[in-house]
């Protein structure tokens, strides 16, 4: 079983290859399945930088491709690039819709914080009154 802490460490791992020469941010996801498969996913950017990727939707992307559409939580760790996490980093709104595709208002985020530490966030409280396909029902 998967704990928060090694999702954490995971999305700390992913956050070591990001691709990040215009921000400096660097940011990595660990998106656990619920048959307990772990996806990373790093930020990618691009000198045009509309082309870049966040790490969240790298990961959700990549779980998508292999067919997982089952997603039991999420966890976000980012920074400067080659320092320490020194605050929490929570997803962009693109990546919280995207989030909001296959996961419910409950789905957990875990965000890495400074020493170790992470807090634990919903996706309902991190993006309230969300639009989802139950809308176009």
């Amino acid at each position: 079983m998967t704990t928060p802490e090694t999702l954490v460490a995971f999305a700390k791992q992913a956050r070591s290859r990001s691709y990040c020469p215009y921000s400096g941010f660097a940011v990595g996801a660990a998106l656990l399945c619920a048959d307990g498969i772990v996806y990373q996913g790093c930020n990618i950017e691009n000198a045009a930088y509309g082309p870049s990727i966040c790490a969240e939707r790298v990961a959700v992307f990549r779980a998508v491709a292999e067919g997982k559409r089952d997603f039991a939580a999420l966890a976000v760790a980012g920074g400067k690039a080659g320092e320490e996490i020194t605050a929490l980093c929570p997803p962009c709104g693109v990546c919280r819709q995207v989030l909001r595709e296959f996961c419910g208002a409950d789905f957990p985020i875990y965000l890495a914080g400074p020493d170790g530490t992470y807090e634990c966030h919903s996706l309902g409280e991190l993006l309230p009154l969300s639009f989802s396909n139950a809308e176009l029902s």
